[in-house]
């Protein structure tokens, strides 16, 4: 904890110093500081290399203040909500800052979505990108194919967790646990129906609807994901998701259906990225022939801007 609250600190006055002092800063950061928000087996970073590669240090050079929140690699929904709502918390405390937007990428989305919807007075705005909203069909397939309470369960759940808490202690929060088992089923198609109908802010009345970007707790919700898979051969993660794409029946970023990733306003479902392509992974090998990843999240801090948050 104090490790993480130090961590805090130094971003907050990077983020402070990396401010131009000229009117014109003003015109290009959010009212409220941002907070990202990693996925399943995700991080903030390992030996100084971001989760959301080279995002968060775009944003900071445009004025935001921006923070990259640490939960759980794997674990179910309200337990990384709650971690998160900690962290939402210690942010307020050190930037003074009544409320903050959050942005979660896969499994980030549910998350932060459980922050607004429990504790909307502190959220200006939750976005979703290619995130886990209505299940995920790859969540299906491994629940759905691996007998419960069998050695081979056993057997992934032991793999999977020691991947979990490697990933844990190597970005210095060792003290996050991790459970796959949980983790997978609240990914699950009925997991997340389940989690919508607690927590409903924000999500479609039926699949692959859209709602008003503001929601009736007071918080603004946007959605973006992608549905292409190959989209650069340089990078070998590509080749692993185009296999994980086979599992669908729709259109999909290779662990995300298109209209599994609608929440809020959808600004766009069908960019031609696979799904670490939306964070700007493998170290920014994306698709040469579409909008870059790092310029989504501009442009969407300046719509924040002009909303007032």
């Amino acid at each position: 904890m104090i490790n993480n609250i130090i961590k805090i600190v130094l971003i907050c006055c990077f983020s402070l110093l990396t401010i131009p002092a000229s009117a014109d800063t003003n015109k290009v950061a959010t009212k409220y500081p941002i907070i990202l928000i990693h996925g399943l087996f995700g991080f903030d970073d390992i030996w100084g290399i971001d989760y959301f590669y080279g995002i968060p240090q775009a944003l900071t050079e445009k004025g935001n203040i921006v923070f990259i929140a640490a939960v759980s690699p794997s674990n179910k929904t309200e337990v990384r909500g709650e971690q998160l709502r900690t962290y939402v918390q210690s942010v307020m405390v050190l930037t003074g800052a009544k409320k903050v937007n959050l942005i979660g990428h896969s499994h980030g989305a549910p998350t932060a979505r459980y922050v607004a919807s429990v504790s909307p007075e502190w959220v200006a705005s939750v976005t979703s990108v290619g995130g886990v909203n209505w299940g995920s069909h790859f969540a299906d397939y491994l629940r759905g194919n691996i007998s419960p309470h069998s050695n081979s369960e056993w057997l992934i759940e032991q793999g999977l967790n020691s991947l979990a808490d490697l990933i844990a202690r190597l970005s210095g929060h060792k003290e996050r646990p991790n459970d796959t088992l949980t983790m997978a089923d609240s990914l699950t198609t009925a997991g997340s129906i389940k989690f919508n109908q607690t927590y409903p802010e924000g999500i479609p009345s039926q699949y692959c609807g859209e709602t008003d970007m503001l929601a009736s707790n007071g918080v603004y919700y946007f959605s973006w994901s992608g549905t292409s898979v190959m989209t650069n051969y340089l990078d070998a993660i590509d080749y692993s998701l185009a296999l994980t794409s086979l599992i669908f029946d729709e259109e999909n970023d290779g662990l995300v259906s298109r209209c599994s990733s609608h929440l809020g306003k959808v600004i766009k479902d069908n960019y031609k990225m696979n799904h670490l392509d939306e964070i700007n992974q493998s170290f920014g090998l994306v698709s040469w022939w579409e909008t870059n990843p790092i310029n989504l999240y501009l442009q969407h801090a300046q719509r924040l801007r002009e909303l007032g948050l």
